[in-house]
């Protein structure tokens, strides 16, 4: 059985970059599992309406893929820089090994927020084929708001999934997280979603799809 790793900066992330991606692997019989880096908490300076919010938002959405586990590692928002990358390095490798997945989903290197930064180039160090031979795909995500803002305009697709039977079902789950959707013209809304998803699909000779760049392929 596959076992696929999505990894998020900030809840929504893993939605917005691979949404549909995960519910067709799901339906296919692969198993699927999500590692967070980042909540909202009252130490971080949102109120307790904020946090509790956020609380069953992550709920709702990991019910509404069927994750087989969820990982959060409760990290401060927009503040990952002010963390010992070696630290959170060794919490992400005891993650990995427990779970030896063959696919792991990452944000884009040069995505505008710091967050996705810090979050690839640290699981990133964790999936050296040596040690880890199980990974045998590793795929950056395309995430609206993040990857397209970025100036270096790094992301070349070059894998791409299929998510025609799947896209109204990931604007259904992203609409969970009520403050990071909102109308156009607002990056993350339904339209744009729906857009970049049959732009990419025009690409890939589909209706609908999500655009990945392969970092590592191992057949």
């Amino acid at each position: 059985m596959k076992k696929i790793l999505v990894v998020s900066p900030h809840p929504d992330d893993e939605t917005l970059g691979a949404g549909g991606t995960l519910l067709k692997k799901k339906s296919d019989g692969s198993e699927i599992f999500w590692l967070n880096f980042t909540n909202l908490k009252e130490k971080y300076g949102f109120t307790k309406e904020q946090t509790e919010k956020r609380a069953k938002e992550i709920i709702m959405v990991a019910k509404s893929y069927g994750f087989s586990d969820f990982k959060n590692l409760e990290l401060e928002p927009a503040g990952l820089d002010k963390y010992s990358k070696a630290e959170i390095i060794d919490k992400v490798i005891d993650y990995i090994k427990s779970l030896k997945p063959d696919t792991i989903l990452l944000p884009h290197r040069d995505d505008v927020h710091s967050d996705h930064k810090f979050v690839f180039d640290t699981v990133y160090a964790c999936t050296k084929i040596f040690r880890y031979p199980y990974i045998k795909k590793i795929l950056t995500m395309e995430i609206i708001s993040e990857t397209d803002f970025s100036f270096r305009n790094s992301f070349t697709p070059n894998y791409f999934v299929d998510i025609s039977e799947y896209i109204e079902k990931k604007i259904e789950i992203m609409k969970i997280y009520k403050s990071e959707i909102s109308f156009h013209p607002f990056p993350r809304n339904e339209e744009n979603i729906r857009a970049l998803a049959l732009y990419r699909g025009s690409l890939a000779n589909v209706m609908y799809a999500e655009a990945f760049n392969i970092i590592k392929f191992v057949e």
